[in-house]
């Protein structure tokens, strides 16, 4: 099982917004590498912190689960969504996105400033200067400190 960090702005869609659903396809990546890391190393399973991105306060706010492969990301070709690509093609695979599950969400949001501060994550690469990756792989031991911070 590996693990991850996904970012979504809780304007958008939030962790609240997947517990009320239960799940939803992580939709409107269009970044290849955050796309290859769906596509070619998540499988259903992998754990994922679920991280509140251009809010304030911004951090982790819970908990999903990865629960399908990588499929096709419909909204690439939707000439209503906001995430369309005007040289996608229908069925085409160059976006491509999975779905995920609500599985927790913590009592308070593991601010970004937390996680900066906590030397136990000090590798991390949420706080890489230039990382803007919405999808990116976490340490084993990263996610767990983070876990352990959000059970507050």
């Amino acid at each position: 099982m590996r693990h991850w960090l996904m970012k979504s702005e809780p304007e958008s869609f939030s962790i609240d917004d997947l517990k009320r659903g239960g799940k939803t396809a992580w939709t409107g990546v269009r970044n290849y590498q955050a796309r290859n890391f769906m596509r070619d190393n998540m499988t259903a399973g992998d754990l994922v912190l679920f991280y509140h991105s251009n809010a304030e306060p911004a951090g982790v706010a819970g908990v999903a689960r990865v629960c399908s492969a990588a499929h096709m990301d419909e909204t690439a070709w939707d000439a209503k969504s906001e995430f369309h690509d005007l040289k996608a093609k229908k069925n085409s695979t160059v976006w491509m996105c999975v779905d995920v599950e609500f599985v927790e969400k913590f009592p308070r949001v593991i601010t970004l400033d937390e996680i900066r501060a906590e030397p136990k994550l000090s590798g991390m690469l949420l706080l890489k200067r230039g990382m803007r990756l919405s999808v990116q792989p976490v340490d084993a031991a990263h996610f767990e400190a983070i876990c352990r911070m959000g059970e507050c």
